[in-house]
């Protein structure tokens, strides 16, 4: 029963949420309420900067929301450097379709549903949560992201060697650093998952490559564009409000401490890479959901990023379809998803509730996210211990 309510509540949200979020894309200009962006927002800013990128605008130092790296603006030309705003606005709704139907179909997939009640439970999580829509409505990168990360990931994952598998999933992880905060710390699961090497040094070069002709186009040298990015993107990344909530440059920035945002969000990176290692023969979804916990607190990001908890989501299903175990993680787990759904239903807190209401949902939204991802950290131990113990029975 409360598997039904859930379903027809997320499919109700699903239905009113995403006809919204795709009017304000390909339609929507003012507000619709006074806490809501205009339709399309951040779609308008990124294509305005590819256009004044590629006429050699030195964007970095004229436009207040160029914090961007260079490579993005290349990467971002196929979908908004030939057309005007409004067909590629047009552009961008199609592909995000394309978008969230490959994401729904992976989750599905990978969750281990095995009823149709499951599944539908399942395939509405990435459409019911309001990060998706948000993300739509805003022109936003992430719907774009999940999938091709998703894919590259897994494909490393499944220790396949055809050279074509392995330019695929190059090809698919250079695309998702059109936006790094978001992929860079899944670099460690393509370097270290792999039994063969990974992709990471053609992804490498491949960056290297799109930002040295990103270059090619403005009248600076690497240094000083790099240099003038750095400076815009630190700044706006410690002013707090619109959206810009729970991840550890806005909270040291609160706290008056700018000059340690560098150095905390790099141990932390570090760190997660020195975890992944340890448990790099792990379940990849456990993998996976620690990762996305990171990538959504070790740096900026606004309230649309919050998609990356569909990752944790699935590896909490997977647990707890696993069924009876040890200190009923499976338990846990399903209650752990139940509360992490709940908060991610759309339209969420952060812009419906008046303040200081508003505050108690972020700060206890936060508190779940830790709370379950020391749960995975502790499963992953648990199921590296296992591993352990049957290896060692096999040796002896």
């Amino acid at each position: 029963m409360l598997l039904r309510a859930a379903i027809v509540i997320m499919a109700i949200a699903s239905l009113v949420w995403l006809s919204y979020q795709f009017w304000r894309l390909l339609w929507g200009s003012a507000p619709i309420w006074h806490t809501s962006p205009t339709g399309a927002v951040d779609l308008k800013i990124l294509h305005r900067l590819v256009h004044e990128w590629f006429a050699g605008r030195p964007v970095y130092r004229e436009l207040p929301t160029a914090v961007h790296p260079p490579a993005t603006y290349v990467l971002l030309w196929p979908m908004l450097g030939w057309l005007d705003v409004g067909p590629a606005r047009w552009l961008w709704a199609v592909t995000t379709v394309v978008a969230l139907t490959a994401l729904v179909y992976i989750v599905v997939r990978e969750s281990r549903a095995d009823s149709s009640l499951e599944r539908a439970f399942v395939a509405l999580i990435p459409c019911s949560i309001y990060a998706t829509g948000a993300a739509i409505g805003n022109g936003q990168l992430i719907v774009h992201l999940l999938p091709m990360m998703l894919v590259g990931i897994l494909m490393l994952h499944r220790r396949r060697r055809e050279r074509q598998a392995h330019l695929l999933a190059s090809a698919l992880i250079l695309a998702t650093l059109v936006k790094p905060s978001i992929s860079v710390p899944f670099l460690w699961l393509a370097l270290f998952v792999p039994r063969f090497p990974g992709p990471v040094p053609l992804v490498a070069l491949g960056y290297c490559v799109l930002t040295l002709f990103a270059v090619s186009f403005q009248d600076s040298t690497l240094t000083a564009l790099v240099h003038d990015w750095q400076s815009r993107s630190s700044s706006l990344a410690v002013a707090a409000g619109q959206g810009n909530v729970a991840n550890l440059h806005v909270w040291l920035g609160s706290l008056g401490l700018k000059e340690w945002i560098f150095p905390t969000s790099l141990a932390l990176l570090l760190a997660l890479g020195l975890w992944s290692y340890r448990y790099r023969h792990i379940d990849i979804w456990i993998l996976m959901g620690v990762t996305a916990y990171v990538a959504r607190l070790w740096t900026y990001h606004r309230w649309y990023d919050d998609a990356l908890i569909l990752l944790p989501i699935v590896a909490l299903f997977r647990i707890a379809k696993r069924g009876p175990a040890d200190h009923a993680a499976d338990v846990i787990a399903g209650v752990l998803l139940g509360v992490t759904v709940l908060l991610m239903l759309a339209p969420g807190g952060l812009f419906l509730l008046p303040p200081p209401w508003d505050t108690v949902y972020v700060f206890g939204q936060v508190i779940v996210w830790i709370v379950t991802l020391v749960f995975l950290l502790e499963q992953a131990q648990a199921e590296n211990r296992m591993r352990t113990a049957r290896a060692k029975e096999v040796g002896a």
